[in-house]
């Protein structure tokens, strides 16, 4: 069973995070609310829209447990705010380009495993025992049967469903496909107009709370069995081609140039797959990993599956 319907966050509080939030994209540290990752914006953090209770019982949290009613009713409404949409664990600031953490949200989400007790649930033939319950606000989504959603993850009308996993604290913007057998972990961020193709794992970063989790932006396509896992970013209008893995640490290098971009992030409208570089050790000269920049495109463009494929045949990579 679900836990009991929270009252859900002002329009107040709901509207200072939305005016955080670049377009479609995902939010960092902070005690009394977001902060930005990287180097320091100018100007104080964004208030988070959900109350600095989750701070002060964060800071208690060993004395805590599934008896304390009232703490439990605090957190139930701050991850009923994350299902709802009017709260969200992180988001693109769009004055510094940085992602920054709403890190009591994540708190939230951490408390509620403490607090929230053990339930037995059936949805057809299958038995379930677990904290977290399924999602219920699914209004304007399609979501094909064998698609999993857990309540505390958003997902906007307009989104489809395949037969897939999203986690807690995940965000899933409109128009967006979640397609068949992908994962989307905990608490990543997934702007509009993505495709996670088949089988595609997107990782979850839950803790420490502060941590940055994965954030793949606008117009993105996750080519299939790719891995973007570790707060790992795909910038707005990237493809990743299928089998592509991208970590925080991993090395992005322009074939064109050869030129190592930012470790970690696939660039705005770029073509991009898996690759080696040589790396020489004491044993000898092994190939590592690491993501190559095909090609760029022109800002705004359309994702053309024929297009992509085109490009990836250049390569020798298979679509």
């Amino acid at each position: 069973m679900r836990p009991a319907p929270a009252p859900r966050p002002s329009r107040a509080g709901a509207m200072a995070l939305g005016s955080l939030i670049m377009s479609h994209a995902p939010q960092a540290p902070g005690r009394s609310g977001p902060q930005p990752t990287g180097p320091q914006a100018p100007g104080p953090p964004p208030a988070s829209p959900l109350p600095a209770q989750i701070d002060e019982l964060w800071d208690r949290r060993g004395e805590l447990g599934q008896g304390d009613t009232g703490a439990r009713s605090v957190v139930t409404a701050a991850v009923d705010a994350l299902d709802s949409g009017a709260a969200r664990v992180a988001a693109v600031d769009a004055s510094t380009g940085q992602v920054v953490v709403d890190e009591r949200a994540k708190r939230a989400i951490l408390l509620s495993f403490r607090l929230l007790p053990m339930v037995r649930s059936v949805v057809g033939g299958f038995h379930h025992h677990d904290r977290i319950p399924l999602k219920t606000r699914l209004d304007g989504v399609r979501v094909v049967p064998g698609a999993i959603a857990r309540w505390g993850a958003y997902i906007a009308p307009g989104a489809v469903l395949m037969p897939s996993f999203t986690n807690i604290g995940a965000y899933v913007d409109s128009g967006t496909m979640v397609d068949t057998w992908a994962t989307v972990g905990s608490c990543a961020q997934i702007g509009r107009n993505v495709h996670l193709s088949g089988g595609a794992g997107i990782g979850g970063v839950l803790e420490p709370p502060n941590a940055v989790p994965v954030v793949v932006e606008d117009d993105a396509f996750v080519g299939s069995r790719c891995m973007v896992v570790e707060g790992a970013r795909v910038r707005r209008g990237a493809k990743l081609g299928s089998g592509t893995i991208l970590a925080a640490t991993t090395h992005v290098i322009d074939v064109e140039t050869g030129d190592e971009l930012p470790r970690g992030e696939a660039p705005a409208w770029s073509v991009c797959v898996g690759g080696t570089r040589a790396r020489r050790f004491a044993g000898g000269e092994f190939g590592m990993p690491c993501v190559l920049v095909l090609k760029r495109l022109p800002a705004g463009s359309q994702h053309d599956k024929l297009a992509l494929n085109e490009i990836l045949r250049q390569h020798g990579v298979g679509a």
